[in-house]
């Protein structure tokens, strides 16, 4: 923050260069600029203070709140959301969680707005204890709110520094988030991933589209699928997509959205990408991989090596890990990169690369 944001973009497009200069046939499409400000869609809060005086944002080195609900990278309609949700911890004493104290319930606030402006709601508490006085005092808020259209308790019994747990209790009737992203309506559960940037993240599948529709490969796998964004933007009559996902509650998310807009040859599946590469009887045409900041690591480096797969699209938010994994694959040759910057006033960004085996 603080750098113009020309400097800050061609600083991202120079630090991937560098990292990735031993591929020398690689074309650099132009880098895709983001906005300044205004434009994450999800916000994974802290509550600190009161009951009375609660804050919202993050906490500072001794575990006091410290709050940011004015924080200029979160959309205006996460914003506008903050004052609503501090009364309503206030009115219904919802007691914050004291770190250094251990006590307390309400840990977290995490909010995520679709770009139809409809928003989801989950609340992290220690225990259930908070539960009875949230779902009876619900539908004041969801006037308040009448954006928010999914809302859900989230159990976090554990003090450890985690976001949230594994048991979620939704509190209303709908229970998916619909994100339009292009042409494709994506549903997004509770539990589910989805890019925090909605603009870039339609950027980032219309790209990945146009590569694969460029080749035209008669299979695909999308692998690390999360919520079926690549997948659902890379099917076709002739095509047949399988997509791949640790997540049940994202698998869950994609079969819904293939199911509505009527896809054919698509296929979902809980699991891990890696031990389904190496349990297949046969290699697609194409992979697409979407991994997590780790990249996708030697043994599935390994497994594209051996395989017959002609062409990989790597989407990356790590580019040091991106270099670590092309390097594992000299069988394939880099051939389009492109940086999009999902995540302004930060050193992250998203980089895609077209790999074509040699």
């Amino acid at each position: 923050m603080g750098i113009p944001y020309v400097e800050q973009l061609a600083g991202k497009q120079a630090h991937c260069r560098t990292l990735l200069a031993d591929h020398t046939s690689l074309q650099w499409l132009p880098p895709l600029a983001g906005r300044e400000s205004g434009f994450r869609n999800k916000a994974k809060m802290v509550i600190g203070g009161t009951a009375q005086n609660p804050t919202i944002g993050i906490l500072d080195a001794d575990g006091h709140g410290v709050d940011l609900r004015k924080c200029g990278i979160c959309s205006p309609g996460l914003r506008e959301c903050f004052p609503v949700l501090a009364d309503f911890i206030r009115q219904h004493r919802l007691t914050p969680y004291d770190v250094p104290r251990r006590s307390g319930e309400l840990k977290h606030l995490i909010i995520t707005e679709s770009p139809d402006g409809d928003m989801m709601l989950r609340l992290v508490l220690r225990s259930e204890q908070l539960v009875p006085r949230i779902r009876k005092h619900l539908p004041g808020l969801l006037t308040a709110l009448p954006q928010v259209k999914v809302v859900s308790a989230n159990l976090l019994p554990e003090h450890k520094a985690v976001l949230e747990g594994d048991r979620e209790i939704v509190l209303t009737e709908q229970s998916t988030l619909q994100m339009r992203v292009n042409d494709v309506s994506l549903h997004l559960r509770p539990q589910s991933f989805f890019q925090t940037n909605s603009e870039m993240a339609a950027a980032l599948y219309r790209q990945g589209r146009e590569w694969v529709n460029e080749l035209a490969p008669s299979s695909v796998w999308d692998l690390y699928c999360g919520v079926g964004g690549f997948a659902l933007h890379c099917a076709a009559p002739s095509r047949t997509v399988t997509g791949i996902e640790t997540s049940s509650e994202a698998i869950v998310s994609a079969r819904l959205s293939s199911g509505e807009a009527g896809l054919q040859g698509m296929q979902f599946k809980a699991g891990d990408a890696t031990a389904f590469a190496l349990a297949a009887e046969q290699s697609p045409e194409l992979v697409i991989v979407n991994p997590p900041r780790r990249g996708i690591g030697k043994e599935l480096c390994g497994w594209l090596e051996s395989s017959d797969v002609e062409h990989v699209v790597y989407s990356s938010c790590n580019a040091q890990s991106l270099a670590r994994d092309l390097a594992a694959l000299p069988s394939f040759t880099a051939r389009r990169a492109r940086v999009l910057d999902m995540f302004p006033q930060t050193t992250h960004y998203e980089t895609m690369v077209l790999l074509s085996r040699a």
